[in-house]
Parts: C-alpha cells; structure tokens; sequence
C-alpha cells in the first residue's frame, strides 16, 4: 500500500518540455513511475524523449487526462504561471496535484487553493516548493531521489525537502511506504493533518515520522489531531532549535512572533500529545528504531 501515490498512478507533467520538466521526468521514468504525457499548449502534438522513451505532449491537463487516463500531474511551470496551470489542473478536475515550483507568490496560493475549495475538492493539491510525493518501488512525482531507501512500514510527512531526504537515508533499512513532502509555504494544500490521516488508515504503514520547523501553528494543530484521531507511534522532528531570536529562517513560513512557533513550544505540543520529539534527525531516527523495535512493529 502507499499514500497518494501508487504503482498504478498515471503521471502527466505540466511543463514537460522545460529543462526541470525533462531532467526530472526522466528521472521519475528511471524509478519506475509512469510518467504518460505532459503539456505545452505551444508544443501540442509533438513529443519530449525522456530516457529513450518517446512522451507525447499534449495542449493542456484535460486532453492529456482524455488520451492517456493520467491521474497525477506534477507541476513544473515558473513561479508567474504556476496559479494558472493549478487551476487548470483543477478544472480538468485530477485527483492529485503537486506543485513543486517555489517562489510562488502565497496571494496565488490562495487563490488556487480557494478554488480547489469552490470546485469541491476533487484535486488534492500537494505543495508548493516542495520536493513531491515518494512510493519507493512504486512510483515517484517529484524532485526526491528514487535510490535513497526501499519500500517499507514508515511514513513520512515533511515541510522541509532536504530533511526528508535524510531522514529516508537514515532510516533506509526499515524502508518507507510512501514520503510526502509538504512544503514550507505560508500557505499549502496537503497539510501534516491530511497525511497523518491517510497513513493512519494505510495498513502498511505501522510508524509515523513528522518533521516539522519553526514558525506558525501547523505542527500544534497536527499534535492535537494525533492525541485525538492517530493509534500509530508517530516520531516527530522540529527544525531550527538553534534559529536567533526574532529572526526569518528559510522558507517563507518559518516566521515566529514571541514563544508562538518555536521550536520549543512544537516540541512540548508534540510531547504533550504522546509523540516523542528528536533533537536532531539522526537522534529522531534512533527514536523511530527502538519504538519499531520495542513494539514488535
């Protein structure tokens, strides 16, 4: 079982004949995924070769949806086109949308997001600036590495994408069933909540990790929803103990006003609702071997 992303998803790329478009989607094709179509409304009717395959490009999300049963898209439009290629992979009404552009203004994202809403949420929308969804020996639709760990019984949900790259190095000999990241954005559309969710229910995924950072309320809301709604051992890692003081660190939402999203007040919400907290990620990895070990997992 995976989360999202199975081996069964259809990928189309809006933005396949970009260079980021190209190298990734050859990328996805060498992990297995299968990566159908893509789009350029100025390019319709040829085809992109992505490693010795031929993909065909079609005009637009719906067209490529209608011709090839495609249903994941994986955006990699520049950040001035982006609010118009999600909602267009929302009219086309695609299960699953990941945005994985950064510097989209967070007006756009609301904008998108909001019309997700309007249009009754058939499209989830994962991102932006994030780094995608991973099924290992499964599939990918992304930027995260296919090489980095084997399938397995951990879940992984995670704002920042270099961290969720070494916590699946870190824990590769326990594997992953599915590594979904989220994104730091102010605003996103798949949040820690509706991945703890579905890993919840995933019978496959018997741990959970949730690496978080600094700035804003999501990683307390998620540590609420655990205490009430999650039975599976959940670890939990919040970056930027170390950050100064009043001080905006790396993604756009890392931005705390007095005690409200530090790390420290994260980790005691965390710790509160039963989730054991790592220091760092290694010292979270340890955590998540002797629960797994403990546990009989």
């Amino acid at each position: 079982m995976a989360i999202f992303l199975t081996a069964d998803s259809k990928i189309l790329i809006q933005g396949i004949t970009g260079g980021e478009g190209r190298k990734h989607g050859a990328r996805m094709l060498a992990a297995g995924a299968k990566v159908v179509g893509g789009t350029n409304p100025k390019k319709a009717g040829t085809t992109v070769e992505l490693n010795g395959e031929q993909i065909p490009v079609y005009a637009g999300v719906k067209e490529t949806m209608a011709a090839t049963g495609a249903d994941v898209s994986v955006i990699f439009v520049p950040a001035a086109g982006t609010k118009a290629a999600v909602i267009e992979a929302i009219d086309a009404e695609i299960p699953l949308a990941i945005v994985i552009t950064e510097g989209v203004p967070v007006h756009d994202t609301a904008e998108f997001w909001a019309y997700a809403i309007e249009k009754g949420n058939k499209t989830r929308i994962v991102g932006p600036n994030c780094p995608g969804v991973a099924s290992p020996g499964k599939s990918n639709a992304g930027i995260i590495p296919a090489d980095i760990t084997p399938e397995g019984k951990i879940g992984l949900v995670s704002k920042s994408g270099t961290l969720t790259y070494q916590m699946m190095y870190e824990l590769r000999d326990i594997g992953f069933s599915t590594c979904v990241g989220i994104g730091g954005d102010p605003i996103i559309g798949t949040t820690h909540i509706d991945a703890l969710a579905a890993f919840e229910a995933d019978p496959e995924t018997k741990a959970i990790v949730m690496i978080g950072e600094i700035g804003g309320d999501a990683e307390e809301r998620a540590a609420a929803f655990i205490e009430q709604h999650v039975t599976k051992p959940v670890v939990g890692y919040v970056a930027g103990f170390m950050a100064p003081e009043g001080k905006t660190m790396g993604h756009a939402g890392a931005i705390i006003s007095g005690s409200s999203g530090t790390a420290q007040a994260k980790k005691e919400a965390l710790e509160k609702a039963g989730v054991r907290v790592g220091k760092t990620p290694s010292e979270t990895a340890a955590l998540v071997r002797e629960i797994i070990q403990s546990q009989g997992l």
